[in-house]
């Protein structure tokens, strides 16, 4: 079994920012890579969107909230 198989939940998903020459990539401890980027900012946006993804995932689906009547202003055309 590999070692993101050992992982679950949340903890799965620890990132870490990998420099190589001019690009910067993010990496997770469940084998998930993202592109090489040149902007550090943009390799740390994907890391984060990684985590958040998983996250919500981990949590469920969200609670289900009721449409606003036909007539209303959401409703008007």
């Amino acid at each position: 079994m590999d070692e993101g198989a050992r992982l679950d939940g949340a903890a799965a998903h620890v990132t870490a920012l990998h420099e190589r020459g001019a690009f910067c990539s993010a990496s997770c401890a469940c084998g998930w890579r993202g592109a090489a980027r040149r902007a550090r900012d943009r390799a740390r946006a994907d890391a984060r969107a990684h985590q958040d993804a998983h996250q919500d995932a981990h949590r469920g689906p969200a609670p289900h909230t009721p449409a606003p009547p036909p007539g209303g202003p959401a409703g008007a055309l």
